[in-house]
C-alpha cells in the first residue's frame, strides 16, 4: 500500500524555515515557564516514520530543565501489576514544563496489541479508559497534542535498509522493528481501531504525512505553534558586569593536572 510520493523540500528552504520555527519554539518555552503552563506532546506512528528526528529538532534549542523527553523502556515486573496508565502519570509535566512522549500509553493500542503482549481484556479496557484519562488531563488544565506520523510501507522499507547499512544508525533497528514489516496490515488495523476510540474532541489526533522528513518536521512544528496561544515574553535585561581586577591569584602548574590529549592537533 504505497503512500503518495512527496517531493523533497530543498535543504536551504528547509533549514531557513526550521531555524525560524525553532526560534518560535524558544518563545513558546518562555511563555510556558512564565505562565505555568503544562504542555504534553505525544509522538506516535510507524517505526522509522520520523518521530525521533522530529523530537530532536523540537528540543534542539530548548532548556532540558523545561522540555523533557520521555522514552520509557518495557515495563518492569512491578509496573506490570500497576494500573496501566500509572507509569506514565509520574512523567507528566508540572507547571512551567513541556513533556514530549517518544511513544506513550498508546503502546497498548499498537505494539502490545499486534504482538500479543497484552490480553484482549486489557486491550479493550485501554480503549475504554484512554479517552477518560485524556479528558481528565485536559480538564485539569494540561495542553495535550497527539501526533501520528504516517509513512508508506515502501518508504519504511527504504529507511530500514538505510539503517541496516549505516553503522551510526544501526542501533535504531531492533527485531521488533523488522517484525513490523511482516505485520504491516495488522498494525494498520490496530491504528484504525485506535483512532476510532481515541480521536476525541478534547484531544484529537493530528496526522503528520512523513514521506519526506523535512516537510513532516516543519509541518508538525508549525501546527504545534499555531495550536498554542503563546505570546512572546520579554526577556530580562542582562548586562555583563565589569571583571574585577586581579588580587594576585596564580593557577597551579599545568603538570599537576591531567589534560585531555590534543587529538585535534593530529588532524
Amino acid at each position: 500500500m504505497a503512500g503518495k510520493e512527496a517531493v523533497s523540500l530543498p535543504r536551504k528552504v528547509y533549514e531557513k524555515e526550521l531555524l525560524r520555527l525553532q526560534a518560535e519554539l524558544v518563545k513558546l518555552q518562555e511563555w510556558v515557564k512564565a505562565e505555568g503552563v503544562r504542555l504534553v506532546l505525544v509522538f506516535e506512528g510507524r517505526d522509522a516514520a520520523g518521530k525521533g528526528s522530529t523530537i530532536k529538532r523540537v528540543t534542539e534549542y530548548l532548556n532540558p530543565r523545561v522540555a523533557r523527553i520521555v522514552a520509557l523502556p518495557k515495563p518492569t515486573e512491578r509496573e506490570r501489576t500497576q494500573w496501566y496508565f500509572q507509569r506514565y502519570v509520574e512523567h507528566l509535566p508540572a507547571a512551567g514544563e513541556i513533556v514530549l512522549f517518544d511513544r506513550s500509553w498508546y503502546n497498548r493500542a499498537g505494539v502490545e496489541r499486534v504482538m500479543g503482549f497484552c490480553t484482549q481484556e486489557e486491550y479493550r479496557l485501554f480503549l475504554r479508559q484512554c479517552p477518560i484519562f485524556e479528558r481528565m488531563l485536559v480538564e485539569d488544565g494540561m495542553l495535550l497534542r497527539k501526533y501520528w506520523f504516517s509513512v508508506s510501507d515502501a518508504q519504511q522499507q527504504e529507511r530500514f535498509r538505510h539503517r541496516l547499512e549505516d553503522p551510526l544508525r544501526r542501533w535504531k533497528l531492533s527485531p521488533m522493528d523488522l517484525e513490523s514489516i511482516t505485520r504491516w496490515e495488522a498494525y494498520s488495523r490496530a491504528k484504525d481501531e485506535m483512532l476510532v476510540h481515541t480521536d476525541i474532541s478534547e484531544a484529537p489526533w493530528y496526522i503528520v504525512e512523513s514521506e519526506d522528513k523535512r516537510r513532516s518536521r516543519l509541518n508538525m512544528i508549525a501546527h504545534l505553534l499555531a495550536s498554542v496561544p503563546y505570546q512572546e515574553v520579554p526577556p530580562p535585561v542582562l548586562e555583563l558586569p565589569p571583571r574585577p581586577p586581579s588580587t594576585g591569584y596564580e593557577r597551579p602548574p599545568r603538570d599537576l593536572q591531567t589534560y585531555v590529549p590534543d587529538h585535534a592537533a593530529s588532524l
